[in-house]
C-alpha cells in the first residue's frame, strides 16, 4: 500500500479535530492541526507493520458551510 487517506473533521462538541482512515479501522484526534498530524503518524505506525506501512498519508479536510437564504 502506498497511500492511506484520513477524513478530517472539526470536533463540534469537544473542539479540535478528528481523523478517520478510509478503509481501515483507525481513528485519532488532536486539539490542534499540528497535534493531529503527530497523532495520525503515530496511529499509522501502530496499525501497520514496517512492510505494510503506507509511504504517504493524505489528510482530506471536510467542513460544513451554512448559508442563509
Amino acid at each position: 500500500m502506498s497511500e492511506i487517506i484520513f477524513q478530517v473533521e472539526a470536533d463540534e462538541i469537544d473542539g479540535g479535530f478528528v481523523a478517520t482512515a478510509l478503509g481501515h479501522s483507525i481513528v485519532t484526534q488532536g486539539e490542534t492541526l499540528e497535534e493531529l498530524r503527530t497523532m495520525v503518524r503515530e496511529a499509522v505506525r501502530c496499525h501497520f507493520d514496517d512492510q505494510a506501512r503506507p509511504g504517504l498519508i493524505r489528510l482530506h479536510f471536510v467542513r460544513d458551510e451554512v448559508l442563509s437564504a
